[in-house]
């Protein structure tokens, strides 16, 4: 079994387990079947979307690589911008949503998709929605890699989801454990919480 440690508390044994300073993590969902689910969505947000003036507002940090996977996938014409909010600390929410970098774009009159790495409590969908309607888009659309329905209690429609999953941890592909395991290409779920 090969292990791997760098500076950063970052230890990868085989493909089946990663820690992350003081966290196990096990392999969950591999990028190969992420990258399906993820091309699958991007075809269906394109057919739905067709004719339509879209601005994708991508949350910053996590859904770095979600975005860059679905935009292959959605070859309409659209604007790409990004923003980025925080509401994580640690391996749960902490109920408060910060704006770091806000919007840029003018979104008045435009189809707004919004696109996310992980939706489960919903804060910061709802924090974010309730703002961008503020600017008079013609619609909201949200897009989220990954959906915990145990987990959400919001009113707001979620989409296009690539895949629902438990209500557990999860790192790799663009999502973190305080700030490690975003360039993991598969997904791996918590061990213990």
């Amino acid at each position: 079994m090969s292990r791997l440690k760098n500076k950063n508390n970052m230890r990868t044994r085989n493909q089946k387990s990663v820690k992350l300073y003081d966290k196990e993590f096990v392999s969950f969902i591999n990028g190969i079947t992420l990258a399906k689910a993820i091309r699958e969505t991007g075809l269906k947000m394109q057919a739905d979307l067709e004719g339509e003036d879209v601005v994708a507002l991508c949350v910053l940090n996590g859904s770095f690589m979600f975005a860059g996977e679905l935009f292959r996938h959605f070859e309409l014409p659209c604007k790409i911008s990004f923003i980025k909010l925080s509401s994580y600390e640690g391996t749960g929410s902490t109920g408060c949503v910060q704006e770091i970098i806000g919007l840029k774009e003018n979104i008045t009159g435009k189809t707004v998709v919004v696109v996310e790495d992980i939706v489960d409590t919903g804060e910061t969908i709802t924090k974010l929605v309730e703002d961008l309607k503020k600017h008079n888009p013609k619609q909201i659309r949200i897009a989220t890699m990954l959906l915990k329905p145990d987990a959400y209690k919001k009113d707001i429609p979620i989409d296009y989801v690539a895949l629902s999953i438990p209500d557990k941890f999860v790192v790799g592909f663009g999502l973190d454990y305080n700030g490690l395991g975003r360039n993991l290409k598969d997904l791996y779920q918590i061990l213990t919480d």
